[in-house]
């Protein structure tokens, strides 16, 4: 072969290996990108092409597929009391993707999970069509239908978050105002004009912030039962009747400024339960203060502060802050100055609390199902850390039960349940200018012992009187109604 046509050979052989090289990276290495690429329009009619599995609460879906009429897409997502489920089912829409379950379990609900194969193989030989699989949540119908309805009346803004304190399941997670996920489920300019409404810009009430798992809020008094927690683990006081070295007026260390308690209350030397009682922000304080920022911020971080949570739905990580001096830290001690928690947070608290000092991870997806109803996945109940000693949590469940028996937190009472509680009016706005937001947390304890719930609730009004905010006037009615409809739904 002459010298002419060896070169054209080989530069033939070179761009048919550079083909072949390229066909394979295509094939092999960018497949998976290709076919999740957002303006691959074949993925995505394939995608709407069958119904989504569904969401499961109590048994029972809360969602559903419609077949659309016009468009490639054939089937768009539907919600039953789409508002009072949005906060956990999040959205799938067409046009704008999906959030929280409807996007961490999409494989599983569309069905292309990878666990799903054997499943899929075999319907595909059976010439059964590609369906979707189950998301099978913890929640219970009855608390969340309570806390919502609880939110709606008082109205404002507000979340609730309750917890099974011996799993940590998520048994109730609302926020309130709300929005309804089947308004924007297609792909139609109806669709964008709905969701473009719901938008912060376009609705200062921000329907669509999840505010029990994305709103960090001052906890107010409620964190007090934190600041209780440390004061036993660290020995500074070792039972809840033993009097406490707080004076009145208490100053603030470095400073000149008195630390206020609201009202003429009984808190000078105040033991712990009267503190607790009567929410004495001078006792809190001053233990803030005594132990110091290291030994607080500690205690705050094995309740879950300063850490994200994955439920698997993501929530802000809670504030207690490092690095700040004794007054700061007194401050900070009774939910104020930077300290800043969701409303799941202050649930875990009470959790804790309620279950002899030990917190489960928080988690609301129990199992994902096949189609058939197969398990693919259950979720196991995990410890997340020990907050409290057994005996400290069984002192710390006196003082808080005091506080409902005969303190701020009456309005949460059960007959023939012990609930404890505390109640929470926290700072909000320049100067605490604005109307403040209050806040409840709580526990229910049956007669057998267990302990089946335990709630945190944060109401803002903007509309109301601010003389008339409290956490036990307006949040405490709301758990109660929710650890009612847990308990209820026990029997």
């Amino acid at each position: 072969m002459n010298k002419p046509l060896r070169r054209i050979a080989i530069f033939c052989g070179l761009l048919v290996l550079a083909l072949l090289v390229r066909d394979n990276y295509l094939q092999y290495v960018k497949a998976d990108s290709l076919r999740t690429d957002p303006l691959n329009r074949r993925v995505s009619i394939e995608r709407y092409a069958a119904p989504r599995g569904d969401i499961i609460v109590d048994g029972n879906p809360v969602t559903g597929s419609v077949e659309v009429k016009h468009g490639d897409f054939k089937y768009k997502r539907t919600y039953k009391n789409g508002p009072m489920w949005a906060p956990v089912t999040g959205f799938s829409s067409q046009a704008f993707g999906g959030t929280q379950l409807e996007n961490l379990d999409d494989g599983i609900l569309t069905g292309n999970d990878d666990r799903l194969f054997f499943r899929n193989t075999l319907d595909m030989i059976t010439g059964k069509p590609k369906q979707g699989g189950n998301v099978v949540t913890t929640l219970n119908g009855a608390a969340q239908k309570a806390a919502y309805n609880g939110l709606k009346a008082v109205g404002g803004k507000g979340a609730v978050a309750a917890l099974d304190p011996a799993t940590g399941k998520i048994l109730a997670l609302a926020s309130y105002p709300s929005y309804d996920p089947s308004s924007f489920a297609g792909n139609t300019d109806d669709d964008a004009k709905a969701r473009n409404k719901l938008l912060k810009e376009n609705n200062p009430a921000d329907p669509m912030l999840n505010r029990a798992l994305r709103e960090t809020y001052p906890p107010g008094s409620t964190f007090k039962v934190v600041t209780a927690a440390a004061a036993l683990e660290n020995g500074l006081y070792t039972s809840p009747d033993q009097r406490t070295n707080s004076p009145l007026p208490y100053i603030m260390p470095g400073t000149t400024t008195p630390l206020p308690n609201e009202g003429n209350l009984p808190c000078k030397d105040a033991p712990m339960r009267v503190a607790l009682q009567y929410s004495c922000n001078t006792v809190f304080g001053k233990i803030g203060a005594d132990l110091g920022n290291a030994k607080m911020l500690a205690e705050a971080k094995k309740f879950g502060f300063d850490a994200q949570q994955f439920t698997p739905v993501r929530s802000n990580a809670s504030v207690f802050s490092d690095n700040m001096n004794a007054s700061q830290t007194a401050l900070s001690s009774i939910g104020q100055y930077n300290t800043a928690a969701t409303p799941l947070q202050m649930a875990m608290v009470a959790s804790a609390v309620a279950n002899d000092g030990k917190l489960m991870k928080p988690y609301m997806v129990d199992e994902l199902e096949a189609s058939n109803l197969d398990p693919v996945e259950k979720t196991k109940p995990q410890e997340m850390s020990r907050p409290l000693s057994p005996q400290n949590a069984q002192m710390l469940q006196s003082m808080m039960e005091t506080v409902v028996e005969k303190g701020t937190g009456t309005n949460a009472r059960i007959p023939n349940v012990k609930v404890g509680g505390k109640t929470g009016t926290a700072q909000h706005g320049v100067a605490n200018s604005a109307n403040p937001y209050a806040w409840f947390i709580s526990y229910a304890k049956l007669p057998d012992g267990s302990s089946p719930v335990a709630v945190a609730v944060v109401v803002e009004d903007e509309h109301a009187n601010r003389d008339d905010i409290s956490g036990g006037g307006l949040a405490a009615p709301i758990a109660k109604s929710v650890m009612e409809a847990v308990i209820n739904s026990k029997k």
